[in-house]
């Protein structure tokens, strides 16, 4: 244990949308997404929703990865990885949902399998909780959609009732939206507010509307913490307990491989004789400018 002061470092966002169908997740993503990097060819759509992001292309030259059913959290893990590797700033991830209670995502492979339900989940949470893991450590800022379960409530307008549509709990695993520092939820009539905040940027504010420039308010705070230094890297490689981590941090820190590489080396020596899980990657090398070491 090592007791030292807080310092904030510069981050990537991990953030979420939330709302019922028709209120301008995607919409409002792609806002977000363009505010944070100021360039549309370095946002990528990860697109479960029947390539509803190609709705908007009049915004900007940004990608999409369309992907189908079954929607398993490797699928999306895959395209995740496909957009890192293509050297893009912001993932929009369009939309969560699908992971959870889609076609061949968590609830549904779940009942469709036999044997003991809670035996069952043993199986299922890892497959989950490493999807959680590969957003939160990407490099790329990343913003998730969630669907809402939908309601409708009667509201007067003009002397009439009329019934409006409201959202309700998130599709998804319970406590997702914990995983992320900021979670706005928008309602139908596209306005915003937030329901957790670690920026503190929209902390007991009114409801407001998306644009670009709430991007760059949350790109300027990602930016204002001190920047990431080897012994940042260092002190996290020695903290990791299997290959796979320790895998998802040298790629996590491209900046840093050629110089942490003995440390690298050194961790994976150690986790391969003393495998906390099993090692499936322990022929994994670690490849500096192209070359395997």
């Amino acid at each position: 244990m090592n007791l030292r002061q807080a310092s904030r470092k510069r981050v990537s966002i991990k953030m979420a949308l939330q709302g019922p169908s028709g209120s301008g997740k995607t919409y409002s993503s792609l806002l977000l997404a363009y505010g944070l990097c100021n360039d549309w060819t370095k946002i990528a759509v990860i697109d479960s929703e029947n390539s509803s992001a190609d709705l908007y292309a009049h915004l900007g030259a940004y990608n999409t990865v369309g992907i189908r059913a079954p929607f398993t959290p490797e699928k999306y893990m895959e395209a995740i990885h496909l957009c890192e590797q293509a050297g893009m700033e912001v993932i929009i991830i369009d939309s969560l949902s699908h992971e959870w209670e889609g076609s061949g995502g968590i609830l549904d492979t779940h009942s469709n399998m036999a044997g003991n339900s809670f035996t069952n989940w043993s199986k299922l949470t890892p497959r989950h909780q490493a999807f959680i893991q590969t957003i939160l450590q990407s490099t790329c800022h990343v913003i998730g959609t969630i669907r809402s379960k939908q309601d409708y409530v009667l509201n007067e307008k003009n002397g009439k009732i009329i019934p409006e549509k409201v959202g309700l709990k998130g599709v998804t695993r319970e406590g997702m939206d914990y995983e992320f520092s900021l979670v706005f939820d928008v309602d139908i009539k596209h306005h915003a507010t937030t329901s957790k905040d670690r920026t503190l940027l929209f902390t007991d504010k009114p409801e407001f509307t998306i644009t670009s420039d709430t991007g760059r308010m949350i790109a300027d705070w990602c930016n204002s913490g001190a920047p990431v230094v080897a012994a940042d890297v260092s002190k996290r490689i020695s903290e990791t307990t299997s290959i796979k981590e320790l895998l998802d941090l040298y790629h996590q820190y491209p900046d840093f491989k050629e110089v942490l590489k003995p440390e690298y080396e050194q961790q994976k020596r150690y986790l391969i004789i003393n495998p906390s899980t099993p090692v499936e990657l322990s022929n994994q090398t670690f490849s500096v400018n192209g070359t395997d070491h």
